[in-house]
């Protein structure tokens, strides 16, 4: 079996992505529609493993590197509710980064874990996350524009992904995205619950 490469990633947010929307649906037909909802759990001793659940899934995701402005994520766990005390343990709570809390169960459901775990625990906070999101095909790259809603709060996220950076960088030039800021779904979503600061230009803008 030939050996799975993870991708570079170029992401960003904004109220709104007109031009670089307007640039996409020229170069390219939208290849398909998703719609999701999902759960993600920010750590304040985290910022550099993205961790979510939908659909009782639970997907870490870890920070390799970033090259050229661009960032690349592995995956590290995709587990499954109900969930193993000893993987809560051994692998979730270490990419938390955080104290791991006295478990008392064998098993947590979804339910358990974000009631009796997450909203507990003082460096922890789970935020609801609605993804409407439109696929495109852009210089080799996967591209897509979106609607997010971080718990109600609307914003619109634009965001291209390869294995070839060169590609990547080209395909930002081509829909006007090479003038935004890089910015993954974990800082965002900080950003929008006060867990992160705002950039300091924010307001100038």
């Amino acid at each position: 079996m030939s050996e799975i490469k993870p991708r570079f990633e170029f992401r960003t947010f904004a109220s709104s992505f007109g031009i670089v929307e307007e640039k996409m649906r020229k170069l390219a037909p939208v290849d398909k529609i998703r719609e999701s909802s999902e759960i993600y759990i920010m750590s304040a001793g985290n910022n550099e493993n993205n961790t979510k659940v939908r659909d009782d899934l639970m997907d870490i995701k870890v920070f390799v590197k970033e090259e050229k402005g661009l960032q690349q994520w592995n995956p590290r766990m995709k587990g499954s509710f109900p969930m193993e005390r000893s993987s809560l343990a051994d692998e979730v709570f270490p990419a938390f980064g955080v104290s791991t809390p006295e478990l008392t169960r064998d098993q947590y459901t979804l339910d358990q874990f974000l009631n009796e775990i997450i909203l507990s625990h003082q460096d922890l906070s789970a935020v609801k996350v609605f993804k409407r999101r439109f696929a495109f095909t852009i210089n080799n790259c996967i591209a897509e524009i979106g609607d997010v809603y971080i718990n109600g709060a609307h914003m619109q996220t634009a965001n291209i992904e390869s294995v070839n950076i060169e590609d990547i960088l080209k395909a930002m030039e081509m829909t006007s995205l090479d003038e935004y800021e890089n910015v993954n779904y974990l800082m965002a979503i900080k950003r929008v619950v006060g867990m992160e600061p705002l950039p300091k230009d924010f307001y100038l803008k």
